[in-house]
């Protein structure tokens, strides 16, 4: 058995390479977030709320980049799946292709839409200015970050996500030494750049990721016999990634959106609710890994073995999914109820700060189970070749709900920020109930059952 073939073997096994991996290389993508805001957090509350702003405000462009990512793993596997090498090596070329051009598109959007969707949920002030200077800073890192993640689409169709996960443990290392020296400076020699300068480390860190995640695809076997002429864009394959991505995108960046709709409504709260909730986000995050490490790894698996119509493996490894992603949310939400003001004072020693931040991570602590059910959702919808679904799912969620919930809670509830907080749980919640509802439709449609192995097999 080939070591990037997950149609054959234990699942135990696929899950723990792909996994385990994955979720390191996330948290080390995390830490490097992480150790942004601690840094924001030295040079004061407005420095945190301005990095919370400006990122999210990069994120919305980031949402191609995982779609890419998504697109990508999907199309790849498929052709893996099924046996078709000359396909696969077509997407991957066609991928790069398309990723290069889509980055710059997206370069020249973000600098004249980033600073208006700034604009709109920050008021006039110190972290207004700091969250523009970030942002403007922030788009040459664009190249690293897209190019990045739709390589690693790639690599992990082929059972590779160790990559990314040595990439980013330096991109890491890298930041902690540059984040002080572009921000501070070398006494007597240069001045640093001050809050800029945590920018200014992201874009050197991420662009060497992605140059090792690109010498990494150019390494594998079905590239060595790639010519220059397949990565001249073909409208067919440009239509087919397309498709993937767009619905994923489209989903990831009514996400980002989501978060500038929560944003929106703490400000008229101060710039410590919006630094609380940039601060608290980091540490669910961090929480979050070992549960995305576990979901994520199930695109490529069930991609795979659907492609192969090996549908009670895709049962399978639903169902080791949902069991290992359990017993990971039942360790962190303890953490998340008891724990949180702790974790918050390790950002800031605002007590305003904290106060907002731990009463947002009591209420996110029940929403974990929850979360892993979504993201295991969305990838199966996405082995499927299914991802407009995920699409509608997150339009609901995070475009109407999320706001709609929010509103009611602060203004016809009056439940302050407290209920900025309750109405992102209930917006959560019955946009879980919305996927159940259609990822057991489109499995009984696609493998005739999500579950349970039908009596009669599928038509295909």
């Amino acid at each position: 058995m080939k070591k990037d073939d997950l149609t054959k073997g234990h699942m135990a096994l696929h899950f723990r390479t792909l996994a385990i991996p994955a979720a390191f290389g996330m948290l080390f993508s995390t830490l490097y977030n992480v150790v942004d805001v601690y840094y924001a957090g030295i040079l004061s509350t407005d420095a945190q709320a301005g990095l919370a702003i400006g990122y999210q405000a990069f994120f919305i462009l980031m949402a191609i980049g995982f779609g890419l990512s998504s697109a990508l793993s999907s199309l790849v596997s498929n052709a893996k799946g099924s046996g078709d090498d000359t396909v696969a090596q077509r997407y991957v070329a066609q991928g790069i292709a398309f990723g290069v051009i889509i980055t710059g598109s997206c370069m020249v959007i973000g600098w004249f839409l980033g600073p208006r969707l700034i604009d709109l949920v920050s008021e006039p002030g110190a972290y207004r200015d700091a969250a523009l200077g970030y942002f403007y800073w922030l788009i040459f890192a664009l190249p690293g970050f897209l190019l990045a993640y739709g390589g690693n689409g790639i690599l992990q169709a082929h059972g590779d996500s160790r990559s990314m996960q040595r990439a980013l443990m330096l991109a890491f290392v890298a930041n902690i030494a540059l984040n002080p020296l572009f921000m501070f400076g070398l006494p007597g020699l240069w001045n640093g750049m001050g809050f800029n300068g945590i920018a200014a480390a992201t874009i050197i860190s991420q662009t060497g990721v992605m140059v090792y995640i690109v010498k990494r695809i150019f390494q594998l076997d079905i590239m060595q016999s790639v010519k220059f002429a397949a990565f001249s864009p073909d409208k067919d394959s440009f239509k087919n990634i397309f498709a993937q991505l767009l619905p994923a995108s489209s989903a990831m960046m009514v996400m980002f959106i989501s978060g500038f709709v929560v944003q929106f409504a703490l400000k008229s709260f101060g710039g410590h609710a919006v630094a609380a909730y940039g601060v608290a986000i980091r540490i669910e995050q961090i929480l979050l890994l070992p549960i995305l490490g576990m979901t994520g790894a199930l695109l490529p698996i069930a991609g795979q073995n659907f492609g192969a119509q090996k549908f009670d493996r895709v049962r399978s490894a639903l169902k080791y999914c949902w069991g290992i992603g359990f017993a990971m949310t039942a360790l962190a939400m303890p953490i998340l109820l008891f724990g949180g003001s702790f974790a918050m004072a390790l950002f800031s020693n605002d007590p305003d700060v904290i106060r907002a931040g731990s009463s947002y991570l009591r209420v996110d602590a029940f929403l974990f189970p929850i979360y892993m059910m979504l993201f295991s959702i969305n990838s199966l919808l996405q082995s499927f070749k299914q991802v407009i679904w995920t699409l509608w799912i997150s339009v609901y969620r995070q475009g109407f709900a999320v706001g709609f919930f929010v509103w009611m809670f602060i203004n016809f509830l009056d439940f302050g920020v407290q209920g900025v907080w309750f109405g992102i749980a209930t917006a959560v919640t019955s946009g879980w109930v919305m996927s159940l509802i259609i990822v057991s439709n489109v499995a009984k449609t696609q493998m005739g059952g999500l579950l349970l192995t039908p009596l009669v097999k599928p038509s295909q």
